[in-house]
């Protein structure tokens, strides 16, 4: 049973990772002071190699708790690499910075500083290789059938289903679904391998045969009302129980939860760029984008403005009320690339391939995306931003937000120049659905560093694209 080896295994972690803090230590002493590259200035060496070394009393049993703080020693089978690299970046992080206060604290000055920043970087390294190397070692068996989950379902449902769903996808976690108890489907029914084995009550039977290393409980909305009762018949068992909601359509992947007196409170939408700090951050970057953006591309858009106005008459700005921020209608600047029409045939549909309302001059300007230019006094002015999802007219916004689930979400940020969608070939006359799903996991998952990625793939990805037309 997975339950009876967990604590050897855990265990047997802890002394790799003593053992990689050593190594890292040592690597990095022998950095600093024993090759031909080594600091001799004088001074630099006054410690001897008998002080260095004794602090690893105090390093190893401080870093190891540290990685207890920081959840490195609870299982890893679904978990993402990245979560665990951020572990160990975060706990390396207090370790350096206690580390030095306890230098600060005792006056230890003579104490190799460049040291300690060679082991921040060397620790790090190796752990993560060491722990990188034992996650494969690990999926490896797993996927060869040892070292195994078993996982009973309580309750068929749509959680139930894309629980298996993931679970078949991805063998190198290790769980093995044994069936799934529900009170109204007919037993022997089967989803992807995995069988309706009986009624909920027969929990009374199974749970004592000790044979469950997992109980997950994925009832159906209606039946939340046994929730408590059967939670609560799983933990007299001893049996590990988790709890899949039937709600994922409303609840993003990761909820935001707050503690209100004790009162557990899930918020439906967590949206990063409601905390004032990321939404001042990505205002500086906008402005500064924005007017970098118009300075350098002052010539090309002199050009682009002549060309149009030798393409027909009509203005050279086109203007069209689209819905941003919070639902607030604006007047969205392009480059006109259509022949002047009246305002009702205008916003009949939009552009589809080969529309014979595209001027010439037209096709070349939204092929290559120059015609979204002038957009970026739009963001300037605050209306929009360099990126975020694509705003719409307010006539498709009321015909969306009754077809497409989520769809108003899109307004709880500024729309951007380009977007998550755009980069991944969702813009023009493509799927809608695909587009908001796309916007939705850049919304909830938003971070200045996944802004600067858009920017930099929106040069090879956005501006040329074979939906634009």
């Amino acid at each position: 049973m997975i339950k009876d080896n967990q604590k050897y295994f855990n265990r047997l972690q802890l002394l790799v990772d003593a053992l990689v803090i050593v190594l890292s230590y040592s690597l990095s002493w022998l950095i600093k002071f024993a090759t031909p590259f080594a600091d001799t200035e004088p001074g630099v060496t006054a410690l001897s190699v008998g002080t260095y070394f004794s602090a690893l009393y105090f390093i190893v049993p401080g870093y190891v708790i540290l990685y207890y703080f920081f959840n490195m020693y609870t299982p890893k089978r679904a978990t993402r690499r990245k979560y665990e690299v951020a572990s160990i970046l975060k706990a390396n992080t207090v370790g350096l910075i206690l580390f030095m206060m306890v230098l600060f604290i005792i006056k230890m000055q003579d104490f190799s500083r460049v040291l300690i920043f060679i082991f921040y970087g060397t620790n790090i390294f190796m752990t993560t290789l060491s722990r990188s190397m034992i996650r494969s070692c690990m999926q490896y068996f797993r996927k060869k059938g040892y070292n195994l989950k078993y996982v009973l379902l309580v309750g068929y449902s749509r959680a139930a289903e894309e629980y298996i769903t993931r679970i078949n996808a991805n063998p190198q976690w290790g769980y093995v679904v044994r069936g799934i108890l529900d009170d109204r489907i007919p037993r022997g029914t089967m989803y992807k391998g995995v069988k309706v084995v009986g009624e909920i009550e027969n929990l009374l039977y199974i749970l004592p045969e000790n044979k469950l290393d997992e109980i997950a409980v994925t009832l159906s909305l209606k039946d939340y009302s046994r929730l408590e009762e059967i939670v609560g018949l799983c933990e007299k068992s001893g049996v590990h129980t988790k709890f899949i909601p039937d709600y994922n359509s409303l609840v993003p992947s990761r909820p935001y939860t707050e503690d209100l007196m004790g009162l557990p409170v899930i918020n439906i939408r967590y949206v990063p760029l409601t905390n004032t700090l990321n939404l001042v951050a990505k205002r500086t970057v906008d402005v500064i984008g924005s007017l970098a953006g118009i300075l350098i591309f002052s010539p090309v858009m002199l050009i682009v403005a002549l060309c149009v106005k030798c393409s027909g008459p009509g203005s050279v700005i086109f203007r069209q009320e689209r819905v941003g921020l919070h639902n607030k209608p604006f007047q969205m600047y392009k480059f006109r690339t259509m022949e002047l029409q009246k305002k009702s045939q205008e916003q009949k549909a939009w552009t589809v391939r080969d529309d014979p309302r595209v001027t010439k001059v037209g096709k070349i300007l939204r092929k290559t995306s120059l015609d979204e230019l002038p957009q970026l006094f739009n963001i300037l002015v605050g209306e929009m931003s360099l990126v975020g999802p694509r705003p719409e007219r307010p006539l498709f916004v009321e015909k969306f937000r009754e077809e497409i689930p989520r769809y108003m979400i899109k307004h709880q940020v500024r729309p951007g120049l380009t977007g998550w969608a755009q980069i991944n070939g969702y813009r023009g006359d493509t799927s809608i659905r695909k587009r908001i799903e796309y916007d939705i996991f850049y919304i909830e998952n938003w971070t200045m560093g996944l802004d600067f990625k858009i920017m930099f793939l929106t040069i090879f990805k956005g501006f040329i694209n074979k939906n634009a037309y």
